[in-house]
């Protein structure tokens, strides 16, 4: 799955040479062999690394706080939701869920790769909730379809279809 997202995220970011990655023990950590020097190992790392040879390093936060902001939903991708457990993802999900409540992004007004890799991470999760589910986790559900929708983020991703129906019924915009 990293490789996958590591792919689209070089897409997303607008680099021309794809890079050559492999993985490397049980959990299947991405490994980049780097030309310049020793191996990049782990998501974030080489996630990290792709956005500034991209030269697109506001995705890492403009400030001091914003940075460690993102660093920390990060963090938080690799520790808490990936391999989770079907009794943690609720709790991740409320955890998710009040933390949007008055966010547009995960780490401030501005989309950042922790946006990126965030929702990379959850993507399957929200693709498996019912609709009912969806309504319960309402600012986790309304971020995750701003997300697919930001351009080219949603690469290898099937689009999830988000709500049942329209708030107005079709004839009274």
């Amino acid at each position: 799955m990293a490789l996958k997202e590591l792919s689209s995220l070089e897409k997303c970011l607008g680099l021309k040479k794809p890079n050559k990655y492999s993985t490397q023990g049980e959990r299947k950590v991405p490994v980049l062999q780097n030309n310049n020097g020793p191996a990049l190992v782990g998501l974030v790392t080489i996630a990290s690394h792709l956005v500034h040879e991209a030269k697109r390093t506001e995705l890492l936060g403009s400030s001091a706080e914003q940075r460690a902001v993102v660093q920390q939903w990060l963090e938080y991708r690799i520790t808490r939701l990936d391999n989770c457990s079907k009794e943690e993802v609720k709790v991740i999900l409320k955890e998710l869920n009040q933390y949007l409540e008055d966010k547009v992004y995960l780490a401030g007004n501005s989309f950042t790769l922790a946006d990126t890799l965030m929702y990379y991470g959850i993507h399957h999760i929200i693709m498996n909730l019912a609709v009912q589910e969806k309504e319960k986790f309402l600012n986790v559900t309304r971020w995750f379809d701003h997300i697919q929708h930001y351009p080219g983020v949603r690469h290898h991703l099937a689009p999830v279809v988000v709500l049942r129906n329209r708030v107005y019924p079709s004839g009274q915009h």
